[in-house]
């Protein structure tokens, strides 16, 4: 293909990816509001965290109403439509994942060998499963956390949080447990492709945890010790398994380099590799009548033609 085709094929896929994300945009935009294949709504899923935070007199928030309804608090017309879209967005971004999945992996594909398009096959599936298992880690985290943030107030304080504060703070959890789950899938990757050796891993492994540590304070939006350990000791667990995974893979590469010979070679021993041209590949020899004598005329050369 050429650089035009190349193109042409890179906008083709990247408008049906655009189609697919529109389409499940508009099945998160009605979800919000109603139930659909025995799941509850999107909205009450995502509000779920903040109703199990005891109402008052002996909780931290504060019913609206005068009901017992869990509700969260708008402060402008706009703010109810742009809110929905916004979470419809992000729902349909994960909705449409195995759409927009497929036509990339349609596009990267004609350019790998068939071990890679497994290989790819193979990250694309863990990726997915890691930022799944993220986001349910932080779904069941936001609850104590917002318990612990709101509990300072005491009895002083009531809170009832903002729609947009409250799903912005809610889609960030996600985002965040989902790619930094990522990181063993990386470190894998890394391994298999000779940047990051088991040994260098088991030497660097003590500033690696601490890094995962200040990673996890930093990168939590909400600050609160439950949200920072569970993400830390989460990512903690991760980089074992990974530093295990490139521990067996380094054991197996070196073993097999044992076995074709190359660990036992001194430097002054010549390599075991063959050479010598297979008899394809030998130059066919010359017959006496087309050989160059002394009597033929000197060749032209190009330039002196031009």
């Amino acid at each position: 293909m050429t650089l035009i085709e190349h193109l042409y094929e890179l906008r083709y896929r990247l408008t049906v990816s655009l189609i697919a994300l529109a389409i499940a945009t508009v099945v998160g935009f009605m979800w919000f509001e109603h139930a659909a294949l025995g799941l509850p709504s999107l909205g009450h899923l995502l509000t779920g965290p903040y109703c199990e935070v005891p109402p008052q007199p002996h909780g931290p928030r504060v019913v609206l109403g005068g009901s017992d309804e869990c509700r969260l608090l708008g402060t402008a017309p706009f703010d109810a439509f742009m809110l929905r879209l916004k979470v419809a967005m992000a729902a349909g971004a994960v909705l449409s994942c195995p759409f927009w999945l497929y036509q990339l992996w349609s596009f990267i594909t004609p350019g790998l060998y068939a071990k890679e398009r497994k290989f790819a096959l193979t990250f694309v599936g863990f990726a997915a499963f890691l930022f799944g298992a993220g986001a349910v880690l932080a779904y069941f985290v936001v609850a104590q956390g917002l318990l612990f943030l709101l509990s300072f107030g005491g009895e002083t304080v009531g809170f009832s949080l903002t729609a947009d504060k409250y799903f912005g703070f809610m889609l960030g959890m996600l985002a965040v447990f989902g790619v930094s789950f990522e990181l063993p899938l990386l470190v894998v990757m890394l391994n298999r492709v000779g940047v990051l050796t088991y040994e260098r891993l088991r030497n660097w492994r003590r500033g690696l945890i601490f890094a995962l540590f200040v990673f996890a304070a930093v990168a939590t939006p909400g600050q609160d010790p439950f949200s920072m350990l569970a993400l830390a000791l989460a990512l903690t667990a991760l980089f074992e398994g990974a530093v295990q995974v490139a521990r067996l893979h380094d054991r197996r590469k070196a073993r097999q380099r044992l076995e074709e010979g190359w660990d036992g070679l001194s430097d002054d021993e010549p390599s075991p590799l063959n050479h010598t041209p297979e008899a394809a590949e030998q130059p066919e020899p010359v017959s006496p009548s087309t050989a160059p004598t002394a009597t033929d005329p000197p060749r032209q050369r190009f330039d002196d033609v031009t």
